[in-house]
């Protein structure tokens, strides 16, 4: 499994102490308060012992509700597991749906994540190419031509990481139209799935229901919880007693502090939610302007809280740009070779970072591309 390149830009602004931080994919909001409150009320009053496998029935019952009243999506709580983050759910899917030697269909770009924990299972990864002719969508018809006996998973990403991007209704009917002809499974990755700008945050299978999909949610991102650990997968019933059985070979169960926390921002005030979102959209416009101006080509983002910047102009692979920008500007972003092949070409800018932080990182970025053209 090769190392992750973002966290080794992490590592190297983190080494020079000064730089501004764009690279990495965590809220700079803290943790609503009433969530926090819900956690250490739990750990004092003793609720801290095993949990059940799939999540307590009281955050299972939410979540259904939630995906219901948020997502559009029919669920029950018996297709809801509570996992140990986004990337259990992830990890435990793959495992699920796909046996050793089976081949998993990743878009290029998208999260490298997905690559590393199918390695570790023993898939074999085929890379579809999101056309920036079609809008960064997938091409069902070029994904199929992919598709051999032994292909198992299609993943995809919306809002995507890094692009932004949300399946258009187009594409996912194209995609659960080829899952369900082919017998195929689609794990959709949605744990953005509450920060869109242009439109409700409906879920693929709200768009397209399907017993071919599975989605994946987490509470990092929506409701900045990062590092509690508490993420979803939603599955047809049959599938999500599997995923339970999966989970407890390999972490148990979420601690019940964090799943009553996770409780608790479902059902406390989501202005919370609202703000943060709305404060996302201001920065991408922010940097979006800040990009224009200095003549730097970049991907409009319709959701997640990232920009797609091309930096081909520049000369340089997108790992050695990044590292140049860090050492010369003293802007740390994430190189987009690490989100695949197709991505040499630009870096991703996270939105994760205050209005100054932005509009200075992405002056000293313009400034460097231009150095390097000679504007």
């Amino acid at each position: 499994m090769a190392p992750s390149i973002i966290r080794e830009l992490m590592d190297a602004a983190w080494e020079r102490g000064d730089a501004i931080r764009l690279e990495v994919g965590q809220p700079d909001f803290s943790t609503p308060v009433h969530v926090v409150e819900a956690a250490d009320r739990a750990a004092r009053d003793g609720v801290v012992g095993y949990a059940p496998n799939a999540g307590i029935p009281e955050l299972r019952d939410a979540l259904a509700d939630k995906l219901r009243r948020v997502n559009g999506t029919d669920a029950t709580a018996g297709q809801v597991v509570v996992t140990t983050g986004g990337m259990g759910a992830i990890f435990t899917s793959l495992r699920v749906l796909a046996d050793v030697g089976d081949e998993v269909l990743l878009p290029d770009p998208g999260w490298p994540n997905f690559e590393m924990a199918a390695g570790l299972l023993g898939l074999r990864v085929v890379r579809y190419r999101l056309d920036p002719a079609r809008g960064h969508q997938p091409d069902p018809a070029e994904l199929e031509a992919l598709v051999t006996d032994r292909t198992a998973v299609i993943v995809t990403v919306s809002p995507s990481n890094p692009l932004g991007v949300v399946l258009s209704e187009d594409s996912i009917h194209g995609l659960v139209e080829l899952v369900e002809r082919r017998g195929l499974w689609l794990l959709c990755d949605q744990v953005y799935d509450e920060l869109t700008f242009d439109g409700p945050p409906r879920t693929v299978a709200a768009v397209a229901p399907s017993p071919r999909i599975v989605t994946i949610h987490s509470f990092s991102k929506v409701y900045a919880m990062c590092g509690w650990r508490v993420g979803y997968a939603v599955a047809p019933v049959a599938v999500a007693r599997r995923l339970t059985e999966v989970q407890e070979a390999v972490t148990s169960s979420v601690n019940l502090p964090a799943q009553h926390a996770a409780l608790a921002a479902l059902e406390g005030p989501q202005a919370v939610v609202a703000e943060m979102r709305d404060a996302y959209r201001a920065r991408r416009d922010l940097v979006l302007d800040g990009l224009r101006a200095a003549g730097v080509p970049a991907v409009r983002p319709a959701g997640a809280f990232y920009v797609w910047a091309d930096v081909s102009a520049a000369g340089l692979g997108s790992h050695a740009f990044s590292h140049e920008l860090l050492r010369e500007g003293g802007v740390a972003v994430a190189p987009g070779i690490a989100f695949g092949a197709t991505g040499d070409h630009a870096v991703r800018l996270s939105l994760a970072s205050s209005d100054a932080d932005l509009a200075e990182g992405v002056r000293r970025l313009g400034a460097f591309v231009g150095a390097r053209v000679g504007r």
